[in-house]
């Protein structure tokens, strides 16, 4: 127990110097310690892969197998490998700056507040609500969010006498909630889809994505509201209509806090060089901070926000060992996987730049959830292909074409692959099968979502 305990304490330590780095690398500040950044990833890596499930470790057993085949490929193995490590570096950067603001939101009694005013919305609006509020605390929670208004939703649905509108209440409430959360992806600063596709592909911006994005966001809430509106369940009995406590006013805590994460990203992003991953993982943490100041105001503030982040270092942190295993691992194989792969289709006399623009465009909106389906993650996905296909100028779109496509074959995946965290996390609390909430729930919308977005993505990438 205390080996485990001393383990946890020096990859959480590890984690926070990984970040610094990546923020001195962004900021491009004392870049002469950049070269730590891979030993750090590499020291995660194997106090994580003795702890985590098996699962899991086979990500690492992937990870070094092709790692090995690289080097005895005779090409120049380092480059690739140096890459692969520099992007689990950012990805655990990104990812522990973004569960700072997760960690004090779910202590946060304005936030429990709002959550409980959205589930217990009346049955004509609470889908709707629950998209549009979902947004909000997907921004500020990412999975986190899910987890709290799924557990809100179950805890109003239980108050139902009757089985068949319980049971129609809670999927509709946690496909509301599930399907906020992935039509944040294509635009919001704070999702890795964003974070990952702008790495890997030359010459965007947020700046440049977030409108078009935000476009792909509507038309991802907008075909699941509208799919809940048109295929509404035919009671046998009429359901009790009860009010919610409070008002709309609830809501403007987490509109404020939204509206200054936003903001202080939007602004720096305008007045400065640094990307858009660089600002986030700055401003994220000192949000959270400033906010634990306020929530700890009264009891006696430095030393309650001085414990609570030794406590976030020390053992939150390194509780998702799990989770970031699996993130890590997924850009470091993808990255690797790219630089394989690359040579073989030489050699095969796979040449990508014979297809089409708008082949090329599409192909990412359908095969990104496809790979979803054989457990392939997102990340992984989207490292392994991009790097593959042409520039955007070789195929006459600007970068921002195919950030699009590549955000929404995202979203997609997120809504429908049985191996994510969005489908796992509703199928626990629906009890039921991941398999079920991608293929069966959102089966359909996925379908829908697919077409539409295809053609949104060629109007932009060709019309616009």
């Amino acid at each position: 127990m205390e080996k485990s305990g001393l383990a946890d304490r020096l990859a959480g330590l590890l984690l926070s110097a990984i970040t610094c780095l990546v923020i001195l690398h962004e900021w491009r500040i004392a870049e002469w310690m950049t070269p730590a950044k891979p030993v750090f990833v590499g020291c995660v890596i194997a106090i994580f892969a003795v702890q985590v499930r098996l699962a899991r470790k086979a990500f690492v057993a992937v990870a070094l197998g092709l790692t090995v085949a690289l080097a005895l490929s005779g090409s120049d193995w380092r480059g690739p490998v140096m890459d692969g490590l520099s992007a689990s570096a950012f990805i655990a950067a990104f990812f522990s700056a973004l569960t700072t603001l997760r960690n004090v939101a779910q202590t946060s009694p304005a936030v429990q507040a709002a959550g409980r005013f959205l589930s217990a919305q009346r049955p004509g609006r609470r889908y709707a609500a629950l998209t549009v509020g979902g947004q909000g605390f997907a921004l500020l929670l990412n999975y986190g969010g899910i987890q709290l208004l799924g557990a809100l939703a179950l805890a109003n649905a239980g108050g139902e006498p009757n089985a068949e509108v319980r049971g129609h209440r809670i999927r509709r409430m946690l496909l509301a909630i599930q399907r906020a959360f992935v039509s944040t992806l294509p635009w919001s600063p704070l999702s890795f889809a964003m974070a990952i596709t702008m790495s890997v592909v030359p010459g965007t911006s947020w700046a440049e994505a977030m409108v078009p994005g935000l476009v792909s966001s509507a038309l991802l809430a907008g075909i699941g509201w509208g799919l809940d509106s048109v295929f509404k369940p035919r009671l046998s009995v009429t359901p009790q209509r009860v009010e919610p406590e409070g008002s709309w006013a609830l809501m403007l805590p987490l509109l404020t806090l939204l509206g200054i994460l936003v903001v202080s990203v939007g602004s720096l992003h305008a007045l400065t060089d640094v990307r858009i991953v660089g600002l986030v993982v700055v401003i994220v943490p000192l949000i959270a901070v400033v906010w634990m100041i306020i929530q700890h105001w009264d009891h006696a503030p430095v030393r309650s926000v001085g414990t609570r982040v030794r406590d976030y270092v020390l053992k939150e942190l390194p509780g998702y060992r799990g989770e970031l295993t699996l993130l890590m691992m997924a850009g470091y194989i993808g990255t690797v996987g790219s630089a394989l792969l690359g040579p073989l289709m030489q050699r095969a006399g796979l040449d990508l730049s014979v297809l089409p623009a708008w082949v090329i465009l599409v192909s990412f909106v359908w095969l990104i959830p496809l790979a979803g389906q054989i457990g392939m993650n997102p990340i992984l996905a989207v490292t392994l292909i991009a790097p593959l296909i042409p520039g955007a100028e070789s195929l006459g779109v600007t970068p921002a074409a195919i950030v699009v496509a590549i955000t929404a074959g995202w979203a997609l995946s997120g809504a429908s692959s049985p191996y994510t965290a969005t489908t796992l996390l509703i199928g626990s609390f629906a009890g039921i099968s991941a398999l079920r909430v991608g293929w069966v729930w959102n089966g359909a919308y996925t379908l829908l979502c697919a077409v539409v977005l295809s053609g949104w993505v060629l109007i932009y990438g060709f019309a616009l």
